[in-house]
Order: C-alpha cells, then structure tokens, then sequence
C-alpha cells in the first residue's frame, strides 16, 4: 500500500473499516472508484454527505426517515392496532421484503447486554410504553433475537408491559414471535433449546 497515492490509500484504509470488507476487497474497490468518471463519484459523495444531513429517526417508531414520519408509520393502510418490537433496521427490512407483516413497528436501537454496559436506559423503551398507551395499541409484538439478550430485552419488556397494563387497566395482548425448527430442518442437528422451544411452540395439524 506504500506506494500508492496518498488519496487511493485513505479511500482503502476508510473501506477497509467496513464490515466484512478486507484489505485486498478494499483495495480493488478503491481502484474500481478511481475509474469511475467524474460525475459519477461527485454523486457517491453528495449521497455519502446526504445521508448524514437528511437521515434522521421517525418520530413516532424511530425508523430512519428522511421526514417527520416514516412512510410505515405514514401509511393509513397499515394496522395501526399493533406495535412490531425489533431491535434495529435491518430487522424491520426482513419483515418488509417478505410483506408478511402489516402493522407499526418500534425500533429499539439496541438491546439489553449489560456485559457491554447496554441497560434499559440506553435503548428506546420509554417511547415504547408511551406509544402503547397514546396509541391505544391492542397487541405488542415482540421480534428481538432469539438470543440471550435478545430473549433478556423481550421479558423485560414484557414484565413492563404487564405492570402498565395493571396500572391503567389497558387490555392489549404480548405477543412473541415463534420459534423453533426451521422448514427443512434434520432434528438430529438441531440443539435441545430448539427442539425445547419447538414443543412448547407446537400448534394444532
């Protein structure tokens, strides 16, 4: 890399810091942005500046938005009824590729990990149980991973929740997404907390 410009090595040094892009990934990007014509990148970098001058959090979900509003949130045609609990972006983009999904969403930023020092505090709750009341939401569902502390921020929440419900007298339900084996699954690969979680979660056939 020491015998590259100065220029090309900084743009490679910046993608390499990128996730899942190595050393020589980066580098071949950069040379391929070197040939691009000139307009082309001016528009890259207007994009690159746009993105943190015009991306902001909805107001009302804390999806990233250009407006006050996200266009979920904006849409008259979702069910306004229900609040979808995922822990950032690129959870509510599976859901909406799929369209399998039609009501709200709340974003957390975040979840409960107090290993790297994340508490309740420093993800988006507050906002949550706020929306629950104002909004007079009948059902919550929560989508966090399914993961130790993922599992950890859904029953906090739902401990939250339980005491809201008593405390206004509200009635909505707590929902948590199933789990188990996926479709085209072996049993003998998958774990016991997966074939736990499979029988407690099993439905009529």
């Amino acid at each position: 890399m020491s015998i590259l410009p100065s220029s090309l090595k900084q743009i490679a040094y910046f993608l390499q810091r990128l996730p899942g892009i190595g050393e020589k990934t980066a580098n071949r990007l950069a040379f391929y942005m070197l040939r691009l014509p000139e307009t082309d990148l001016k528009e890259f970098a207007q994009n690159i500046k746009d993105l943190k001058n015009k991306t902001k959090f909805c107001s009302r979900c804390n999806n990233l938005t250009e407006e006050t509003l996200c266009n979920i949130c904006s849409n008259d045609n979702r069910d306004q009824n229900k609040i979808m609990v995922v822990e950032d972006v690129l959870d509510l983009i599976s859901f909406e590729t799929g369209r399998i999904y039609d009501g709200l969403f709340h974003l957390l930023h975040g979840r409960i990990d107090p290993l790297n020092n994340i508490g309740p505090q420093d993800i988006y709750l507050d906002s949550l149980f706020k929306r629950v009341v104002e909004e007079k939401i009948k059902e919550v569902i929560l989508a966090t991973n399914l993961d130790t502390e993922g599992e950890a921020t859904a029953m906090f929440i739902k401990n939250k929740l339980d005491e809201l419900k008593k405390r206004r007298k509200l009635k909505f339900k707590i929902t948590r997404l199933a789990f188990g084996l996926p479709m085209g699954a072996n049993l003998e690969y998958a774990d016991y907390m997966t074939l736990q979680k499979s029988i407690e979660g099993r439905s009529n056939y």
